[in-house]
């Protein structure tokens, strides 16, 4: 089982939307994938159509056990079987303000999370306690950017943070790679950022781009997959998504 954590410092870079094209591709690939839904706004629990029946990820981090697991999980909209969710929910914002010794609350549950090949853990956009109690629980994590200045200036930061884990509670923690969604084919100040960030990161700057097409909003917007959404641009959309897992993949599981 890989735990791969979506992460990013600077909010509306679109964190999520790479989660879910993620959990699309996942979905084609036929992987069994939970999707761990830790920002408090819940966004991905939205999207893939999942509601809480009888717990939520705030359950699991207060008490990590095999029952809070199982009641926090349920099953996405996007297929019958083979994409489930663990539930968001607002309650969660509480775990942000706890200290740093108790960051591997998220840890602690994964004994109890079975059965699957891939757990994506989509993170808050800061770098507060329920960010470091995600990433603690990752074998690799993904930092999503936009090719902007502010965006870019994130990217620091949270490679900062996931090297501090590294050495201190999350020794088994690797940096997968950037992310850099909303790309523009001809805007200047794009290229200028992207070649920034190449020569900053280097190899960790993850290819294929993932380019700013309207069809990814339409598809969460209707609670679909990208690979089930019609046209170009989404098929588009999807081969990258579908190169990004594949790099993914290749890192060491559990």
């Amino acid at each position: 089982m890989l735990v791969l954590g979506v992460c990013s410092l600077k909010g509306g870079v679109g964190k999520t939307s790479v989660t879910l094209g993620l959990a699309s591709a996942a979905l084609e690939r036929g992987l069994r994938t939970l999707v761990i839904d830790l920002d408090p706004q819940g966004d991905s629990t939205m999207a893939l159509g999942a509601r809480a029946q009888d717990g939520d990820v705030a359950a699991v981090l207060s008490d990590p056990d095999e029952h809070t697991v199982a009641a926090a999980i349920e099953l996405s909209s996007w297929a019958e079987d083979g994409l489930d969710v663990m539930v968001g929910s607002e309650a969660s914002a509480v775990h942000d303000r706890l200290q740093s010794t108790d960051v591997d609350r998220l840890r602690f549950a994964l004994p109890w999370i079975r059965g699957y090949d891939l757990v994506l853990v989509d993170c808050p956009p800061s770098l507060g306690s329920l960010t470091r109690t995600g990433l603690t629980a990752c074998d690799r994590a993904v930092v999503v950017t936009e090719p902007g200045l502010f965006a870019v200036m994130a990217v620091g930061r949270a490679m900062r943070a996931i090297d501090e884990l590294r050495r201190t509670v999350a020794p088994g923690l690797q940096p997968l790679g950037i992310v850099v969604n909303r790309v523009r084919a001809r805007s200047v100040e794009q290229a200028y950022r992207l070649d920034e960030l190449a020569g900053l990161y280097g190899p960790l700057l993850l290819n294929p781009f993932v380019p700013e097409r309207a069809a990814l909003q339409q598809a969460q917007g209707a609670a679909q997959p990208v690979h089930a959404w019609p046209g170009a641009a989404a098929a588009e959309l999807s081969r990258t998504f579908e190169a990004l897992l594949e790099r993914a993949l290749r890192a060491p599981r559990r």
